[in-house]
């Protein structure tokens, strides 16, 4: 190992997802800044303005973040793309901040992109972790893979994914090197999700769903399989937590089978009442329909949950089976297997809830997702910088036509970057010739200004 390995970085973490909003992505950058923190590393987290939060924000635990007031589109949950519209604001602060790797999340994150495209042309170490799994067969997929994933990821100096199944989808949308995607999973914080083993053995039993109530969470198929549940087991309830379009619905779902008393829905939990929900009932329902990782199936599990879960994605390779009953992603498959979970706990096959949070203590700790993802960071400034030749051949090898417009805005974005450079020089290179003027400098007005105060006091 160099010696220069021993050095701590500055790390920038930019996404459109962060507090105040709550998510996987959200959890992530923050317990993974705060490891950062702890290991000696600076750490700074860039991403959009929510409502009157803009400006620079410091938390608790020591981050820094700037919230960016770039214009915003849809529900907020993302900045409208520009290329060079954020490379003013950017370019400051990577500068200011003495920037060593710039590191973004979440493939859905316009903001994302546009750090790690403004970074490498400044010359920064860029990473990137994928939160996600696309598919192959729906047009938007192969558009967003085409357009926007193959050409904006094909520099970049790192990757991350949160399973080896999203690391299989990354490298293949994208067509990226597969010895330069690491594979480092999501974690938790065990001492926040605790079980409770009085609220645990209450009865009647109960079912816990919580998820944006969106398609691709599988949210249509609770609309199926709860009603058959309820019919089919006179004393089983449903606690639903979470919001989003198929809210609607699951409504006219227990208008129509009169499930009113057995079906709680609680809308959207800020992340520190997650727990308080979780302890409320024995099984987790997760009906997902394409899953990286799927961070919440593990806060349940250590809350003492048995998971009963569909077998997409990354979900088989994160729990085993003693945690967890896997089922087809559809509402008869997942019906048998959530009786069977049923039949278990009423006849006490199923792990205590402490044995289960014993067990689960071991893994997912975000001390080792720092100590990994800190390995990538090192392994990324051993390399040497690719120079703009390379970069642009990157570009039309992916293809001509879109190469060529990806040039094109690398190559705007350089003559931005020179201009500015220039400006910068100019404006340092006259404040630091000395003054004629007769007017007091702004040191002396302080100083006389002080006097006064004193004077007066």
């Amino acid at each position: 190992m160099r010696s220069r390995h021993r050095n701590k970085l500055t790390i920038a973490l930019v996404s459109d997802f962060f507090c105040p909003n709550t998510g996987g992505v959200e959890t992530h950058i923050y317990y993974l800044g705060e490891c950062l923190l702890r290991r000696g590393h600076k750490v700074i987290v860039l991403t959009h303005a929510y409502g009157q939060r803009k400006g620079i924000r410091y938390f608790t635990n020591g981050l820094k973040v700037y919230y960016l007031p770039f214009f915003q589109i849809g529900n907020g949950s993302g900045i409208l793309s520009s290329v060079v519209g954020s490379l003013y604001w950017l370019r400051r602060i990577y500068t200011d901040e003495a920037v060593d790797i710039v590191h973004g999340h979440s493939a859905f994150s316009a903001l994302a992109h546009e750090a790690m495209f403004h970074a490498w042309c400044l010359g920064i170490k860029t990473v990137f972790t994928d939160h996600s799994l696309f598919g192959f067969a729906d047009a938007s997929a192969i558009l967003t893979s085409k357009l926007l994933l193959q050409y904006s990821l094909i520099n970049i100096d790192r990757f991350i994914c949160v399973s080896y199944t999203s690391k299989e989808n990354t490298v293949l949308r994208a067509k990226l090197n597969p010895d330069k995607v690491y594979v480092i999973p999501n974690a938790i914080e065990k001492h926040l999700f605790t079980p409770d083993p009085v609220s645990y053995a209450k009865k009647p039993l109960t079912v816990i769903v919580m998820s944006r109530l969106v398609y691709r969470k599988g949210a249509d198929l609770l609309v199926d399989v709860i009603p058959e549940i309820c019919a089919r087991h006179p004393t089983v309830q449903f606690i639903i937590a979470g919001d989003g379009p198929k809210r609607v619905p699951i409504e006219e779902m227990r208008e129509k089978h009169k499930l009113h008393s057995r079906c709680e829905m609680v809308g959207m939990l800020p992340h520190n009442l997650v727990r308080d929900l979780l302890i409320r009932g024995q099984i987790f329902l997760n009906t997902s329909l394409t899953e990286a990782f799927c961070t919440t199936i593990v806060e349940a599990a250590s809350c003492g949950l048995h998971i009963v879960s569909t077998a997409v994605g990354g979900v088989p390779e994160v729990l085993s089976s003693e945690f967890i009953t896997l089922a087809k992603p559809d509402a008869g498959s997942l019906t048998e297997a959530l009786l069977e979970a049923i039949d278990k706990h009423e006849s006490g096959s199923l792990m205590t809830p402490l044995q289960r949070h014993e067990r689960m203590s071991p893994m997912y700790r975000w001390p080792s997702v720092a100590t990994r993802t800190e390995v990538v960071y090192y392994s990324v400034m051993d390399d040497e910088l690719m120079s703009l030749k390379t970069r642009l051949s990157n570009y039309f090898n992916c293809g001509r036509s879109f190469g060529m417009m990806w040039t094109w805005f690398t190559l705007v974005v350089m003559i931005l970057i020179h201009i500015l450079d220039f400006f910068d020089n100019l404006i340092l290179h006259t404040s630091s010739k000395p003054s004629t003027s007769k007017r007091p400098q702004p040191q002396k007005l302080i100083m006389n200004g002080q006097k006064k105060l004193n004077g007066r006091s």
